[in-house]
């Protein structure tokens, strides 16, 4: 499961990079605010910390971010865990939504690109 997982985060790191370097071209500023947004979305992943210190009623918030099911797939994977197969095909599905969304508004900002530069 180590190949798929990968696949996935490279999956979600096409996404939000296709759309910020479209972002980018046609506002500016994003560039600044870019590594703020990042490090925000790296403290509400689970990297540090399991997905168990939340309380079971809160979880699902965290299953929202497109990379905790993948986070935790990978720590399933290297530790031998049993899958949690729900946030995983959770997160499969808004990387799926993310890069089919990124993509479009990609290609329509794109028209504009010549313009702008």
């Amino acid at each position: 499961m180590f190949l798929p997982l990968v696949v996935l985060t490279a999956m979600a790191a096409a996404a939000v990079g296709v759309f910020t370097s479209a972002m980018n071209v046609k506002y500016r500023d994003i560039r600044h605010a870019l590594p703020f947004a990042i490090q925000i979305w790296m403290f509400l992943t689970p990297l540090i910390y399991p997905v168990s210190f939340f309380p079971q009623r809160w979880r699902w918030v965290l299953m929202l971010n497109p990379l905790s099911g993948v986070i935790e797939g990978f720590r399933a994977a290297i530790f031998g865990r049993p899958f949690n197969w729900n946030s995983l095909a959770i997160s499969s599905a808004i990387i799926i939504v993310l890069l089919v969304t990124s993509a479009y508004s990609f290609r329509r900002m794109e028209q504009e690109f010549a313009d702008i530069i």
